[in-house]
């Protein structure tokens, strides 16, 4: 009997040991790699060992907030979005795909695509998107000048928001323009699309956002380069019945 209680008691050490050392060490499932024909699922979570995430893919109903070193914010202006999102080793969103498509009861079209990419811990610097609606539809690349996060962060661009919501209608340009012009804000730099009129254009803008070089084809065809002052008034034309 003594010998079996001795048994016992070492098994247990043993177990208890053992136990530990799973415990201490994060020992897992070994991994098993899988194959599907066919899955279907509202959301996808590919993340890394320690649980960050690093791509979301994800129907309209489980769609993300964005996400800040590690931690998700409310976004209630993708509601009805499906799409992808991109995310850093740190935990912060860095781009992605956003998609819908829709007709409303009134007959009107609401669909749009958009392709981003992000400078760190910032907004969009390259974007590729669709945008169809009853009255427009636009397609283009858009490439911006997006200040550093210690310059402006996206906290910050939160704060100017607010700081000018507060402010009387006529004030709110002047407040946004004299962030533009101490490099506070993003800006576009260039534009490569259609426009309303349905000609194709490249422009080309200033450290403000002002178009300050246009290459322009109409829709009938005719085909010549803009250049403009910093009001946007037309200072030099170029098109092939130019005498220079």
């Amino acid at each position: 009997m003594s010998q079996i209680r001795t048994f016992l008691a070492g098994a247990t050490t043993m177990a208890s040991a053992l136990a530990a050392v799973f415990f201490l060490t994060g020992a897992r499932e070994p991994i098993r790699h899988e194959k599907f024909d066919e899955i279907t699922v509202g959301r996808i979570n590919i993340v890394e060992p320690d649980g960050t995430k690093r791509i979301v893919i994800s129907n309209k109903a489980q769609f993300p907030g964005d996400f800040m070193q590690g931690k998700e914010g409310a976004r209630p202006d993708r509601n009805s979005f499906a799409g992808m999102l991109f995310i850093n080793e740190e935990g912060t969103e860095n781009g992605g795909l956003i998609q819908k498509g829709s007709i409303g009861a009134d007959g009107k079209i609401d669909s749009g695509l958009s392709l981003t990419f992000d400078r760190f811990r910032q907004d969009q610097a390259l974007q590729l998107m669709n945008n169809d609606s009853a009255g427009h539809q636009q397609t283009g690349i858009r490439i911006n000048d997006v200040p550093l996060y210690t310059v402006t962060s996206m906290e910050d661009m939160n704060r100017f928001g607010e700081a000018a919501s507060k402010l009387p209608k006529a004030e709110q340009r002047a407040y946004w323009q004299k962030l533009s012009e101490q490099g506070r804000l993003s800006n576009n730099r260039i534009w490569l699309g259609n426009t309303p009129g349905k000609s194709s254009s490249l422009q080309l803008k200033d450290a403000q956002g002002r178009v300050r070089m246009m290459l322009l084809v109409s829709a009938d065809g005719k085909a010549e380069i803009q250049m403009l002052d910093e009001a946007g008034k037309v200072s030099k034309t170029i098109s092939p019945t130019s005498k220079e």
